[in-house]
């Protein structure tokens, strides 16, 4: 792609004419203005872009465009086994969390603690057609994948130039989480790229051009899945999941041939009748029970063990239609990659009636624990405590509250289950804490191998949870009524880094601001910490103290979590904020 101006040549019906720097777009969502190729349009669109670079560097030092960069027709993508095997990682960050650890942490250390201060903006892209963005960006050899909702967007990573631009529209008749058309990113393997829509599709783009390769529907029968996460590939093979587990659906985790998308496996994490756990599921509500499993998992290539969690059972609030533990609610699998065939399982929270998803990222950890050297899986629940397991054999090892707000269970067993206290939704509303929000989110966690630090973002608040039984539907959602504000409560994020050996936190971050953020983490080799905190700024910080250092004001709440790559020897940190990806770098 040498030219400035360039035509993006496509066999679908997706095609349009993609211009780097002028992003224009008629108002209606599902139509692009396709530009003339002119003479004109090409000596315009020269000026314009010396002009929009030049201003640029005077409100964020950008780089002059004559600074050296690589060449777009240079780049490429051919992501093979071992690349994604790779740990940590360093220039290229290959799938959601960067590496198959979960542990978001970047061997780069260009940036650190001596230069920080002096990080600027390198350039900002304004995603079209989008709000909210929790997206963590892909970079393959000086590539970024983006998406935003349905659509993938590739660019120059050095400048944030578009690339080219699959444009595919939002879906229509969906609800809650599906409907606020979110998406996680994109997975990459060979010269192929893969993502999921808000219906749940999984769809394969060709990465040098954006040609749609192919298309598979992989939920079905029930109008209420919808899918909101970042394909994992490991292997030959993309592995999904769907939302909808407050809406009456009945989770999986699937698998699909990366190079055909046929179906190789389905786990599905309501059991069906006859099966083990079957009887929390009495008559046809296996087939709503939700379980759903929205977010990406991570994976052991040595053990050959894929980890993916799975949310909240349903109805979320009426317990009695549903009886036991609600197997596999709540929990991490440990799966076959090769077949889908459990090897085995944890439940967080068994018999769950408040909605706490045990999505959150389960990370993956060598290290010597209690002084024994133990392949690790750490989980900060949502449900208010820090699990830490053998990923081996899902041997619970320990469970640390790491919130005071807490009254659902007053601790954990030896055997690693609630001691559960008589807190339960009710007609007229009981307060519970951690709240509908949870004590923390999917928003990511990290670790710092250095320090030997976990950190994540914990929520200190309460919820009033209410009670009203009633029947599926489709169309609605399910969670047999629903949840209001503790007026006697106030949100409250905080920074938590916290020490596994010790059992206990290393330091606390409070942050300000009404906790509406859902920002993740990321650690480097730099010995920086950098996540978004709660008043729209993205922040440094020192990981072993917690000592800010830098931070940069996005002007919007962060929904998405950091990281780091490196074009031709240049580090670059980057997050999403509301509709905007912002790339930092040194001068």
């Amino acid at each position: 792609m040498r030219a400035l101006i360039h035509e993006v040549k496509k066999t679908n019906q997706h095609a349009h004419v993609s211009i780097p720097m002028i992003h224009e777009q008629s108002d209606d969502r599902h139509a692009y203005k396709k530009f003339a190729i002119s003479s004109t349009a090409t000596q315009w669109n020269r000026a314009s872009r010396r002009g929009l670079t030049a201003l640029a560097s005077l409100i964020f030092g950008l780089t002059p465009l004559a600074a050296r960069q690589v060449n777009q027709s240079e780049i490429v993508v051919d992501v093979k086994t071992e690349e994604l095997n790779v740990q940590p990682v360093a220039a290229n960050w290959l799938s959601y969390n960067g590496d198959y650890t979960g542990q978001r942490f970047s061997s780069l250390d260009q940036i650190n603690q001596t230069n920080v201060s002096q990080l600027r903006a390198a350039w900002v892209f304004h995603a079209p057609d989008s709000r909210d963005m929790e997206v963590t960006p892909v970079v393959v050899n000086g590539l970024m994948l983006v998406t935003a909702a349905n659509d993938v967007l590739a660019l120059d990573a050095q400048t944030g130039r578009i690339v080219w631009h699959y444009s595919r529209p939002v879906s229509e008749g969906l609800i809650d989480d599906a409907a606020q058309h979110h998406s996680r990113g994109v997975g990459v393997w060979k010269s192929h790229i893969y993502a999921e829509t808000d219906n749940a599709h999984l769809f394969c783009l060709d990465s040098r051009s954006g040609n749609l390769l192919w298309d598979v529907a992989y939920a079905e029968g029930n109008k209420n899945y919808g899918a909101t996460s970042a394909p994992l590939v490991v292997k030959d093979k993309v592995i999904v999941g769907t939302s909808g587990g407050d809406d009456g659906v009945r989770g999986f985790v699937a698998a699909y041939e990366a190079a055909s998308g046929k179906l190789a496996w389905r786990f599905w994490t309501i059991p069906g009748p006859g099966e083990p756990g079957s009887e929390s599921w009495p008559g046809e509500l296996y087939k709503h029970g939700g379980g759903t499993t929205w977010m990406p998992g991570t994976y052991d290539p040595q053990l050959n063990t894929l980890y993916w969690d799975t949310s909240n059972p349903a109805p979320d609030f009426d317990g009695a239609v549903r009886p036991g533990d609600d197997l596999y609610t709540d929990c991490v699998l440990a799966l076959d990659p090769d077949t889908g065939k459990l090897k085995w399982h944890f439940q967080f929270t068994p018999h769950d009636l408040f909605d706490y998803d045990a999505t959150e990222t389960p990370v993956l950890i060598d290290t010597i624990y209690r002084g024994t050297p133990r392949k690790l899986l750490v989980q900060a629940n949502r449900n208010g405590f820090l699990y830490v397991l053998d990923r081996t054999d899902g041997k619970f090892l320990s469970a640390v509250r790491f919130v005071d707000k807490l009254n659902w269970a007053s601790g954990i067993d030896p055997q690693g289950r609630p001691i559960r206290t008589n807190v339960q939704p009710t007609e007229n509303g009981t307060r519970t804490c951690p709240g509908f929000a949870g004590a923390t989110n999917w928003f990511s966690p990290s670790y710092h191998p250095a320090s030997k630090l976990f950190f994540f973002v914990a929520n200190e608040d309460c919820t009033v949870y209410l009670l009203k039984p009633e029947n599926f539907k489709e169309g609605r959602t399910y969670y047999a009524t629903g949840a209001r504000h503790s007026s006697t409560d106030h949100g409250q994020k905080i920074l938590l880094a916290f020490d596994l050996e010790a059992d206990k936190p290393a330091w606390r971050y409070v942050q300000a601001g009404e906790g509406y953020s859902s920002a993740g983490t990321m650690t480097t080799a730099g010995d920086l910490l950098f996540f978004g905190d709660n008043a729209q700024s993205f922040e440094a910080v020192d990981p072993r103290s917690g000592k800010p250092l830098w931070h940069f004001n996005t002007g919007q709440s962060i929904h998405a979590s950091p990281m780091s790559y490196a074009v031709l020897g240049k580090q670059y940190v980057t997050i999403a904020a509301g509709s905007d990806l912002f790339s930092f770098a040194l001068p």
